[in-house]
């Protein structure tokens, strides 16, 4: 049996200011004769090695920033004269370690951002020293982003920061840009503290860590940057939105140290640690200071612990250990370095009391919670015995809500944690398993589930609905490009009832089309996946007995999917380097033993938890059948202590009203 990993011991400035020194080293390595561009060893990403360079230059400049201006300038490794060699030759036009330009890399303008805000950092000890030659070659390069058009993201974050900075400096800026830059941002907000990261097809959809590390970080330090020349009211009304969300986020965080295994660029790991620094550095947190000791130093030290920094002393590509298929097109292998924001804490003063303060337990080790995140329809589940911080997602997918797109799996799944990571294969034509419902053809190849529509959100249950589909060439697209085109299935109902580790699963496959009711289809219940797992064990259904699939894995934490209706074959599916949390990974599922019968409640116990599921605390269930003969919709769960859930799935759409 598992249980919640040993807190770690108060760590102080000091130690984290050591930390940052160790980070800092092994990098300059890699570094150009000058030092603007930093070539770390791997693969290039799609925008290429010049403009890898220059992520390695800006992204380690963001963390020597925290940690020069947190040691009020103290520098025993010379950093500040080392880094402003580095920016006296990239931004020199003539010279042969020149940065690219903003039409050159698109990137180039996220690292605008990072040199800016270190600048502004450090003015005192770097860009105060430059040559009026060297800062006016960086304010001409930076300048370029005037009037530039930012993609309708984050993005426009690196816009105004960096002109921030340039007009706190002589530099070129535009009011047009940062009145823009303000306005997308509250459209973007959603409330509770949630904003989407963007919007798809006009829709709220874009929930992942930007949420944090970019959305709340960068106007905040806008805010920093510009001081009494910041628009009224401005910070104040972000101090306002991130003491919002960092209540939820830190329900978020495992007992583990783990921040929630969701969402893209997880390589930059403990950037998470963003929002929470800049709560405390800006007076907009809710948290204690003790809350937020123990927050950060067992983040970092979580993926310290777990291998994140490589034998040569650097941040690899992935989430513990090195894992490529964890990455986007745009990482490289200075994209890690992301991570330098985790540091920003340093600029609090040694005796602050974030850093003097013994660490207070999280959520997740105090009680059990059930905790309702509204904006991106995510219910979260905490229990204290295993320290395992559970999502079960029916609002929000990342996808445009009018097109048919493939799963991506750190957006699509019905279920992420802190503790489990969805399957990434590197062939994944076969289709999601792990914490899905799915339908599986003849051939083996299970539906896609993006869009999906939210039904219903509440404090114990979730409903969502999508169209069953199948890209036509089976060549996953996370991104759901144009030419992506799928084959059509039937409509899918899924609801989530939650009772602390168990999920009570329930589905409906309803006709979208007069020949649905033909197609040589099976439902499938996938389970939690686990590494370090010892094989599994799987039971098809037989009188008197459910179905049962369960593994065991790393810590002894379980997952299990035992059925309860209509589900009566059980399997593992084991698989290696399909994880970033471990080299052997199984997945728990049960499915229909033959063509799943449309309109039919199917229901399973699904478990994540430190001890096995035991089958005495699940419920009985009871499905109303429909007056009409259409659907199988009203159901009732009674509970073995008295207690009783009551849900409704609600109709498909009429199949000549299918998308």
């Amino acid at each position: 049996m598992t249980s919640p990993t040993d807190p770690p011991a108060p760590r102080d400035h000091a130690w984290w200011t050591r930390t940052a020194d160790t980070l800092l080293r092994a990098p300059r390595a890699h570094a150009t004769q000058r030092h603007a561009l930093v070539h770390l060893p791997g693969p290039a990403s799609a925008n290429g090695r010049w403009s890898d360079g220059l992520e390695g230059f800006a992204r380690t400049f963001l963390l020597a920033a925290f940690r020069l201006a947190g040691a009020g300038g103290a520098d025993p490794d010379h950093l500040a004269e080392w880094y402003a060699e580095g920016l006296a030759a990239g931004a020199d036009p003539d010279s042969p370690e020149r940065w690219p330009r903003f039409d050159e890399r698109n990137q180039a303008k996220v690292e605008a951002a990072s040199i800016a805000l270190a600048l502004h950092e450090t003015r005192p000890w770097i860009w105060d020293r430059l040559t009026p030659r060297t800062q006016e070659h960086v304010l001409t390069w930076l300048g370029h982003m005037v009037g530039d058009a930012m993609p309708g993201n984050n993005w426009i974050w690196f816009q105004a920061v960096t002109e921030a900075f340039a007009r706190t400096a002589g530099g070129s800026w535009s009011p047009a840009d940062l009145e823009r830059t303000v306005e997308l941002t509250d459209r973007w907000y959603t409330g509770d503290g949630w904003y989407s990261d963007g919007l798809s097809g006009g829709a709220h959809r874009n929930y992942d860590h930007y949420n944090g590390w970019a959305m709340h970080f960068y106007p905040l330090w806008f805010c920093r940057i510009l001081g009494p020349d910041a628009p009224p009211g401005l910070l104040d009304r972000y101090r306002a939105r991130l003491r919002r969300f960092l209540t939820d986020q830190a329900h978020l965080i495992g007992a583990n140290g783990s921040p929630l295994i969701q969402g893209r660029s997880l390589t930059y790991r403990f950037a998470a640690l963003a929002p929470v620094w800049t709560g405390a550095l800006f007076d907009a947190t809710p948290l204690e200071p003790g809350l937020t000791h123990r927050i950060t130093d067992g983040m970092l030290g979580h993926f310290l612990d777990h291998g994140a920094v490589d034998g040569d002393g650097l941040l690899s590509l992935g989430w513990h250990h090195a894992f490529s298929r964890i990455t986007q097109v745009y990482s490289g292998p200075a994209s890690p370095y992301w991570a330098s924001k985790g540091f920003a804490g340093l600029l609090l003063p040694p005796d602050h009391p974030v850093w003097t303060a013994p660490h207070a337990p999280l959520p997740v080790e105090q009680a059990d919670f059930t905790r309702v995140l509204t904006a991106p329809g995510w219910t979260a589940v905490g229990t204290a015995a295993d320290g395992v911080v559970r999502v079960v997602n029916h609002g929000s997918d990342h996808a445009d809500p009018a097109r048919l797109v493939s799963d991506d799996p750190v957006y699509a799944r019905l279920a992420h944690s802190t503790h489990t990571s969805p399957e990434m294969p590197a062939d994944p034509a076969g289709g999601p398993l792990d914490s899905t419902v799915t339908l599986v053809d003849a051939d083996g190849r299970a539906a896609h589930r993006r869009p999906l529509e939210r039904l219903r959100h509440t404090v114990t249950t979730g409903v969502s609905r999508s169209r069953a589909h199948w890209p036509a060439d089976e060549e996953w697209d996370p991104f759901g490009g144009p030419d992506t085109d799928h084959r059509l299935g039937p409509w899918l109902t899924v609801a989530s009832v939650l009772r602390g580790p168990v999920e009570i699963r329930l589905a409906r496959a309803d006709p979208a089309g007069p020949g649905d009711h033909d197609l040589p289809l099976t439902l499938r219940f996938g389970g939690w996946p686990l590494t370090g797992h010892d094989g599994g064990t799987a039971r098809d259904e037989a009188p008197g007995a459910p179905a049962h699939a369960a593994v065991t894995g790393t810590g002894g934490l379980t997952s299990t999917v035992a059925g309860l209706r209509g589900l009566g074959r059980a399997a593992v599916t084991p698989s290696e380097n399909t994880s970033p949390l471990g080299p052997r990974s199984a997945v728990p599922q049960l499915t229909t033993t033959g063509a799943v019968r449309l309109g039919v409640v199917h229901a399973a116990a699904v478990h994540l938890g430190g001890a096995p599921l035991d089958a005495a605390h699940l419920p009985t269930l009871a499905v109303t059948p429909a007056a009409d003969g259409g659907p199988e919709s009203d159901i009732t769960l009674a509970w073995p202590d008295g207690t009783h859930d009551t849900l409704v799935l609600p109709a498909a759409p009429h199949p000549t009203e299918a998308r």
